[in-house]
């Protein structure tokens, strides 16, 4: 049966007519989640448990402070970590309440992307045949459609009809493309709760290791000495002690000379309150690059044409030692502003694949620096130094600031500290690296808090 018949059929208009009125109205429909969206009973018990939690913690808090204006004494002490310790396990409530709600908003999420993806699959089926028709019609010229119509009227019907066709069919494509766009916003708000979830189990993993601490600490406090105050006396001592030792440690630095942890820490908090970044998170980083170079070791410039480079340690040389475009003018231009030999100064040696040529304590390369110079020169009044502790610590701040990790979290500071490392290239090559920067800053968070503790 020829395409021509078809055009001169009322019957084929009608057909077509009839499944895009269907497919437009199945595609314009509000779109109803099988699932119930509204706020359940169940919501509404989380709300309160959540909102009882909070204000249990508010009062914890209004104790610890209390507590921690009294003089010093064995009860208090006990005290203290009491209050810490249900601070902690009222934490862990709080996120499993958290996940609970998260849970339910996944499963309602991954269904309405479901349902998108097999509306559009469907609808993509039926416009697939409607498209089809349609180009065999184009393939006749109008003389032969002319010639096939009884009269004229029936050929301006015809003509109607089919340009309403086309018309029709615009219409639906483009209701694709705002559903394809909707799936892909649903991702989009899918992912973020993903990474919501396993942000809050991350934080039930840490508020337990700090109630097995703290139940270690009130246990030992108990046991020093339950009748005299000497023997507390004595474990202040020690405290002091030990927080005078880990001040005093030094906190090795890539191609710079190590400093005292206290002054790290202090340069880090002062990033913290400048960036919003984790000071531990930033001494994690610095941590990593630290084992990083001692195992690649350091690199001299000994070509200033081309950036080739010759390591301290074992003497091999690298053609690419620094990209010779893109950082070594930068590089030239930095160690003129600080009056450095470009020909003695330390830089990073290449690993597997890329350049090396980076800097300092934070390995920015020349072109990543300069751009911070200017954010740096304000902080500081003077030219950035990239080997100075200080000022490297607080670029790291504000690069980690620039990549996310300012939004707290473990998916922020992990996607962060891949992007520190390996750029849009992360997923790929910076997975390791994070999950050692993150470690790293677990172990600096517990060295800072046992810090501030023994100061208060």
């Amino acid at each position: 049966m020829s395409a021509l018949f078809y055009l001169k059929n009322r019957g084929f208009y009608f057909s077509i007519t009839a499944i895009l009125f269907l497919g437009f109205v199945f595609l314009t429909q509000p779109f109803v989640l099988s699932a119930q969206t509204s706020v359940d009973a169940r919501e509404a018990e989380l709300r309160a448990e959540l909102a009882k939690i909070e204000a249990e913690q508010a009062e914890l808090q209004k104790s610890l402070n209390a507590q921690k204006g009294q003089t010093a004494t064995i009860q208090r002490d006990v005290n203290i970590l009491n209050d810490q310790i249900k601070k902690a396990e009222l934490n862990i409530k709080k996120k499993k309440l958290e996940i609970e709600g998260l849970s339910k908003e996944i499963r309602l999420k991954d269904e309405t992307v479901s349902e998108l993806n097999a509306k559009v699959e469907r609808s993509q089926s039926a416009l697939a045949e409607l498209v089809k028709k349609t180009n065999d019609q184009d393939n006749y010229s109008l003389p032969e459609i002319l010639l096939g119509s009884e009269n004229l009227s029936d050929f301006f019907v015809d003509l109607d009809s089919y340009t309403a066709v086309q018309k029709q069919l615009e219409i639906l494509f483009e209701e694709i493309r705002q559903i394809k766009g909707e799936t892909e916003k649903e991702r989009t708000t899918l992912k973020e709760k993903q990474d919501a979830e396993r942000d809050r189990q991350k934080a039930i993993e840490v508020s337990r290791a700090t109630v097995a601490v703290k139940k270690g600490e009130k246990d030992s406090l108990l046991n020093v000495s339950k009748n005299t105050e000497a023997g507390y006396q004595q474990v202040l001592k020690e405290k002091q002690a030990k927080a005078a030792t880990i001040r005093a440690a030094l906190f090795q630095l890539r191609d710079s000379a190590g400093i005292q942890f206290g002054d790290a820490v202090k340069f880090a908090k002062e990033g913290e309150k400048n960036t919003g970044v984790r000071a531990a998170f930033i001494l994690g980083i610095l941590k990593q690059e630290s084992n990083i170079g001692q195992n690649v070791g350091s690199c001299i410039i000994t070509n200033l044409e081309n950036g080739e480079t010759k390591s301290s340690n074992s003497g091999n040389s690298f053609s690419n030692g620094i990209h010779p475009t893109r950082d070594l003018p930068g590089l030239k231009i930095i160690l003129e502003n600080l009056g450095k030999d470009p020909l003695t100064t330390k830089v990073s040696c290449p690993q597997s694949i890329g350049y090396g040529g980076a800097m300092g304590p934070s390995q920015f390369i020349p072109s990543t620096w300069l751009s911070y110079v200017a954010r740096l020169q304000a902080v500081f009044g003077v030219y950035p130094n990239p080997w100075n502790p200080e000022h490297s610590i607080t670029a790291s701040g504000l690069f980690l600031k620039d990549l996310g990790a300012a939004a707290g979290g473990y998916s922020a500071e992990f996607e962060a500290a891949g992007r520190y490392y390996a750029g849009g290239n992360w997923k790929l090559y910076g997975q390791g690296y994070s999950t050692s920067v993150l470690n790293h800053a677990t172990e600096m968070q517990r060295q800072i808090d046992f810090l501030d503790e023994t100061d208060n």
